[in-house]
């Protein structure tokens, strides 16, 4: 049997363990310090944002987005349904009512014409949306322009969830920074990872500063310990600040190798029956997972594909599966068009991990040629 092939697979640098000695060097194991300074100052620069706080997780992050942003019981919070969970669950933290916004087909991403379709029905509601999250999925740049201006004409606030998309950009603009908030993730299936990890960015410093502050408890400035608001234990210890680091010397690199990535499979499988997800004029995708959608022709279903592969220690998995569809979500409002189904039906993700050697994304290809024969 060959050595396991993940679906996306952590993948160190080399430089990592510099930033992280340091931190043992000088003592700084606590969730604040230079590397978590150095982190924020990082991102900042690479996306060109001027705040950055680094937290626990982007779940985390969009938590603490809603917060500054006042969402409270029983407000209306737009969301895009084809995601990971982990986008919609902190809006019920809030015991806020997510409502669930289907995808267009070119990008997968949030519909702008069923988002407005919400927006403009919940405001005869009389309960104007107090938020819209928009995922930018596997990577893909969505629609972000016209949601931006469908927020400043309705005047909703955006939190942008680039949590699968750092290193992507829209006519040269880096993801997360179109919104009022942006986040991204740091876990370790990520483009980067700091083991577990998220962060929170915005050109609002005062919500940036008020981040990091309930992001540690929400101490007063006090000799003592003293609280005047609830606070979480949301923020990035220097340890896993520094593996950041040491991964954002290499973002760039690992953004060209999932590229290629993309390039290998769309080549060798494109004309079987296996279709692939465009990138539209001006984007530029970094391509965190290459998907695949069966066409008619193809008479045999992505999960016979998925089992015939882990028969060779291959991991794929399925689309997301939307958040309309998931029992826990289910009493809760949706605008749909049957995109997202469909593509949670015929699509499946391939490995594609910046580690991939040549050999093994020649073993996948193969098998998947075999299948399909």
């Amino acid at each position: 049997m060959n050595e396991r092939i993940f679906l996306s697979a952590p993948h160190m640098g080399g430089q990592e363990i510099k930033f992280i000695n340091q931190a043992f060097d000088e003592n700084w194991i606590a969730p604040l310090g230079p590397n978590v300074n150095g982190f924020e100052k990082d991102l900042q620069d690479y996306n060109k944002v001027s705040n950055a706080s680094v937290l626990s997780s982007g779940t985390a992050a969009i938590h603490l987005a809603l917060i500054l942003l006042g969402i409270k019981r029983d407000d209306v919070v737009l969301a895009s349904s084809f995601t990971f969970s982990a986008t919609v669950n902190p809006i019920v933290y809030q015991q806020a009512n997510p409502v669930l916004i289907d995808s267009e087909d070119e990008t997968w991403n949030m519909d702008p014409n069923l988002l407005e379709k919400a927006i403009k029905e919940y405001i005869q509601k009389g309960k104007k949306p107090k938020a819209i999250i928009f995922v930018h999925l596997y990577g893909m740049p969505g629609k972000i322009e016209e949601v931006r201006a469908l927020a400043d004409q309705y005047e909703i606030p955006i939190i942008e969830d680039a949590a699968e998309a750092l290193g992507a950009s829209l006519k040269g603009k880096a993801l997360g920074t179109f919104g009022d908030f942006g986040v991204f993730s740091f876990n370790g299936n990520k483009i980067i990872t700091t083991s577990g990890g998220g962060a929170l960015v915005s050109e609002n410093k005062e919500w940036i500063d008020k981040s990091r502050f309930l992001a540690t408890q929400a101490r007063d400035a006090a000799p003592h310990y003293q609280h005047s608001e609830i606070g979480y234990n949301y923020r990035m210890s220097n340890i896993a600040a520094g593996i950041g680091r040491g991964q954002m010397l290499v973002l760039d690199q690992w953004v060209e190798k999932r590229r290629a990535n993309h390039e290998f499979y769309r080549n060798e499988l494109g004309n079987l029956g296996l279709s692939f997800l465009n990138e539209p004029e001006n984007s530029f995708s970094n391509r965190w997972l290459t998907c695949v959608l069966f066409d008619e022709s193809i008479k045999r279903t992505t999960e016979e594909l998925r089992q015939y592969l882990e028969g060779f220690n291959i991991e794929t998995r399925p689309l997301w599966k939307p958040m309309h569809l998931q029992p826990v979500f289910k009493k809760y409002d949706a605008y749909t068009s049957g995109v997202s189904e469909k593509l949670f039906k015929t699509g499946l993700c391939l490995p594609s991990s910046s580690s991939l050697s040549k050999d093994q994304k020649q073993l996948i290809v193969e098998k998947i040629k075999q299948f399909l024969k």
